[in-house]
């Protein structure tokens, strides 16, 4: 079985402000998105998952609201051979802006 990594919320946090470009996979439904997300983040609600829409040379870190959601996808991807950083926490514990 494939694993994958996992992330403090406010390390992603961090990361984002060191200029580093992170490629940011939001689960959540598409009014909680709107509501407010992590800048740079694509929306790809769980509901409506669609592998098509990722690359598997590329490293996605995968956010929900609580980090629920995301560790299902997380779980799902890495087993598909994808490179996964689960973001524990998700968007309730993000301390930085979020984009609305």
């Amino acid at each position: 079985m494939s694993s994958f990594k996992t992330v403090m919320s406010n390390d992603l946090l961090m990361m984002i402000r060191s200029g580093n470009t992170l490629n940011i996979i939001d689960v959540r439904e598409t009014y909680e998105f709107e509501r407010g997300h992590i800048p740079g983040a694509i929306n790809i609600p769980l509901s409506a998952f669609d592998l098509n829409k990722l690359d598997k040379s590329k490293e996605y870190y995968v956010v929900c609201e609580t980090g629920a959601r995301s560790i299902e996808v997380a779980r799902a991807l890495a087993q598909y051979g994808y490179k996964i950083i689960n973001v524990m926490g998700g968007t309730s514990a993000y301390r930085g802006m979020l984009v609305r």
